[in-house]
């Protein structure tokens, strides 16, 4: 079975930084796609950025130059570097499997930025 566990938010300024991480069991994490999604509240759940077993990477166009996704495959880990946050990424962060359907999403992690 799948299981997903998303780390590292908090409360920041805006302007700060937070860097997210997710490990992954119950998968073969160097083959499968990954990806970052968020849901703030009121929202629908929307992608924040993937990256495929190769390491290519695609953001959502409001993000870009300010969020890096990266992985570990040794550590069966992802990451989500988010700088220059802002009041609108208020929202509680999830990783997934990405481009194949999802696994049972995991807690999440709350990011909240103050203004």
């Amino acid at each position: 079975q799948v299981q997903l566990v998303e780390s590292g938010g908090g409360l920041v300024q805006a302007g700060g930084s937070l860097r997210l991480s997710c490990v992954a069991s119950g998968i073969i994490f160097s083959i499968r796609a990954m990806g970052w999604y968020r849901q703030a509240p009121g929202k629908q759940r929307e992608l924040v950025a993937a990256i495929t077993s190769g390491g290519s990477t695609n953001y959502a166009n409001s993000l870009k130059g300010r969020f890096t996704i990266s992985r570990d495959n040794a550590k069966n880990t992802m990451y989500l570097q988010m700088n220059s946050l802002k009041p609108e990424d208020t929202a509680v962060y999830y990783c997934n499997l990405y481009g194949l359907g999802y696994a049972d999403w995991g807690q999440g992690t709350q990011v909240t930025v103050s203004s």
